[in-house]
């Protein structure tokens, strides 16, 4: 569930990998003992750490055994408290897969076909919804708009909501296509079928996911956060302003059930994995129509394709403040899952990274970026003021044998990778400037973010 903050201090983060790679490996392409794995992926993982580039628990398992895990970083930075694998962490859309599990154990049960029409469950349905199927709305093929890309969704996403309410907000909304035409992210699917779920058990989405899913599996640390409850081990949200990590902003979770909001920590979600292998919860053939392809690489809940030419059942989700991940390698048995409370980290690398390590195949590990030595002096031409936008200025000084930068009261050293390309290792070292001279060699301006230019006020 792709929810974007806009701040001026983003205009700084780099949109560019976590890490600057190291030369491949070379590493054999063959699957490694498991003492190889353990050393590998603690290698990997506190490299990334180091480079302040995931806060969060990891686990490994191949076979229904954990290979590795581990915790990184603080669930609260405010009161110094580490990660661990009981931490709880926000699982966006991770939760879809929940959701749609819920829809098949329905179908099994005979109280609804993913062929029945949304309208059948929606009273007063919009004629355009005539032709949605519940096999629609799983499959991200429905037309229904993506509520979370209206303009209004940052002004409105943390007003409380029920069901009834989240679904006011696209109800009167055109399709976007016809059903069935094509495949395009829909949060709107998701918590259509979470107010179907509702519908058709009795039950709240929540109680029914409880009672029929996280109970059976002894899930005890999985559920679906309430904002005003107070959840111990909850690991808070953070998100990146530019050279500052801030707390996430507040998200009505009422507002995205069915899509996003549910809870969890690596251990109950290795639990849930072993479930799905062990078809605890639905038979093999709702399982295989879940990890079917329809539209896009979309199945019931899950992303399918290919990775190392092995089949992969995976989500990355996306909520402010936090980017949960669960990749399935199902015919090699074959789980990683990374949860991590700051959406400044690049999941889906450091994710493809420990499956390397676990199938011998090649991968790049985190490594600091290179710095030079300059000549003080060198800084001279580079002091002054520049407008990185209205009312937001970089001033930038020498101090010492240091080209130290200052915006909003925040001073940050620029570390040289070249004479003309300065890096913030403190915070960030993916926000990059660069700074430019006309030809008499008066520097004019900077670019930040690499193409955004900052002139040169004085």
């Amino acid at each position: 569930m792709m929810m974007n903050i806009n701040t001026r201090f983003l205009q700084l983060a780099l949109l560019t990998a976590t890490h600057v790679l190291l030369a491949a490996s070379g590493l054999a392409q063959t699957a490694r003992p498991d003492k190889d794995i353990v050393r590998k992926t603690g290698e990997y993982m506190n490299a990334l750490a180091k480079l302040n580039r995931f806060r969060g628990s990891i686990l490994v398992a191949r076979g229904g055994k954990v290979l590795a895990s581990g915790s990184y970083g603080m669930a609260s930075l405010e009161d110094d408290v580490p990660n661990t694998r009981q931490t709880k962490f926000h699982l966006a859309s991770v939760t879809k897969q929940f959701t749609a599990t819920a829809i098949m154990m329905l179908q099994e049960r005979g109280r609804l076909s993913v062929q029945d029409p949304v309208c059948k469950y929606v009273p007063d349905c919009p004629g355009a919804w005539r032709a949605v199927t519940l096999h629609h709305l799983l499959t991200m093929s429905s037309g229904v708009p993506n509520f979370t890309d209206f303009p209004d969704w940052l002004q409105t996403r943390a007003l409380p909501s029920t069901l009834t309410d989240a679904i006011a907000r696209f109800k009167d909304k055109p399709l976007d296509f016809q059903p069935g035409e094509k495949y395009n992210y829909s949060n709107s699917g998701y918590v259509l079928l979470a107010y179907v779920i509702e519908k058709v058990s009795g039950r709240t989405y929540e109680g029914f996911l409880r009672e029929n899913i996280f109970a059976p599996l002894g899930m005890w640390n999985t559920g679906y956060d309430d904002n005003k409850v107070v959840l111990k081990r909850r690991a808070v949200g953070y998100s990146r302003e530019g050279i500052r990590l801030v707390r996430a902003p507040y998200l009505s979770m009422g507002v995205v059930k069915g899509a996003g909001g549910l809870y969890s920590t690596v251990d109950d979600l290795f639990l849930w994995d072993q479930a799905l292998y062990a078809g605890k919860l639905i038979s093999k053939k709702s399982l295989d129509a879940m990890f079917t392809i329809y539209q896009g690489d979309y199945g019931y809940g899950w992303h399918v394709d290919k990775q190392f030419n092995r089949r992969r059942v995976f989500y990355a989700g996306v909520q402010i403040g936090y980017k949960p991940s669960i990749d399935r390698y199902v015919d090699d048995g074959v789980t990683v899952i990374l949860l991590n409370n700051s959406d400044d980290v690049f999941v889906n690398s450091a994710s493809r990274d420990l499956a390397a390590i676990v199938f011998g195949e090649k991968y790049n590990l985190p490594k600091e970026r290179p710095s030079i030595i300059l000549e003080p002096k060198i800084y001279d031409a580079y002091i002054g003021q520049y407008e990185l936008g209205p009312d937001f200025i970089l001033s930038v000084a020498k101090d010492g044998n240091k080209l130290i930068g200052e915006a909003e009261g925040r001073r940050f050293e620029l570390v040289p990778e070249t004479d003309t390309k300065f890096f913030v290792r403190e915070y960030d070292a993916q926000i990059m400037f660069t700074f430019v001279k006309d030809e008499k060699g008066q520097v004019t301006h900077l670019l930040y973010n690499r193409t955004q230019r900052a002139p040169k006020l004085r």
